[in-house]
């Protein structure tokens, strides 16, 4: 997809405004409303509030992400416009930001059946090595409660009250038992590689959406050095920007992954 510039054509129509935010590695996401847009005058000394998800509020607001390995998601609504961009790491996978980013769009008078979701390029899981605790720390966000009512005795009511938390080891079994399991073995005792990218495509499959409203970039950010910037292959903190425009008065919506930054991932 072709970036976006800010000076773009368009026409009568003013430019958008760009929303940025200090990326965290947490499930943290903000509405543009309690934000100042970005300008380029600002831009180098502005301080960034701490998240890892943009909502817009309003026409003509540009959200942006940057990554490197992790997944940056773009969620656009076909009726009302409005639009989120996401920093999905493993860490924001496991506290479920997808979801949470979708919940705003909802409180603001979204449905699902009208969003549209691009997981753009991250680091495959074939080449995502983990520890068998990250991958089930972050499994632990397809399991309804993140946690199992004790069984023992199903005729005593204070069983509903004394939750246990699943072993690391029960969580991978559920993992592996899925049609398409968001992990992969690897030779490594105690690792496995992890599809973080999976892992949100099932997230949004639980809250109802379908496989036609969701789409998948084929590219692998570790794997291809000639596109894309990889902190996991290289170490430098370099990124690639992902963002989205909320849908303007013309109906005209416009999408862009792929700018090039030095910055932190």
């Amino acid at each position: 997809m072709a970036p976006i510039t800010r000076n773009a054509d368009r026409g009568d129509r003013p430019p958008a405004q760009v929303y940025r935010i200090k990326q965290v590695h947490g499930n943290g996401v903000l509405l543009t409303d309690g934000l100042e847009p970005a300008t380029p005058a600002t831009e180098a000394t502005a301080t960034f509030e701490a998240a890892d998800g943009l909502v817009s509020t309003a026409p003509q607001q540009a959200v942006w992400v940057c990554s490197a390995d992790c997944t940056p998601a773009l969620i656009g609504d076909v009726r009302t416009g409005q639009v989120s961009a996401i920093h999905a790491g493993w860490r924001g996978t496991a506290a479920r930001i997808v979801p949470e980013a979708i919940a705003q769009l909802l409180a603001q008078g979204s449905q699902l059946s009208d969003l549209r979701v691009a997981l753009g390029p991250a680091i495959d899981g074939a080449v995502y090595p983990v520890g068998e605790d990250v991958a089930a720390q972050t499994g632990r966000s397809l399991l309804a409660s993140f946690e199992a009512v004790d069984q023992a005795d199903p005729k005593d009511p204070s069983n509903s009250s004394h939750p246990k938390v699943l072993a690391d080891a029960e969580v991978l079994n559920y993992l592996w038992a899925l049609a398409q399991p968001p992990i992969l073995p690897d030779p490594e005792p105690g690792k496995v590689r992890l599809d973080v990218r999976q892992v949100n495509v099932l997230q949004l499959t639980q809250l109802g959406l379908t496989p036609g409203q969701i789409s998948v970039a084929p590219y692998c950010t570790y794997q291809t050095p000639e596109q894309f910037f990889s902190y996991r292959r290289t170490g430098q903190k370099q990124v690639q920007w992902s963002g989205v425009v909320s849908r303007p008065n013309d109906f005209q919506a416009h999408v862009g992954i792929g700018i090039p930054d030095p910055q932190t991932p």
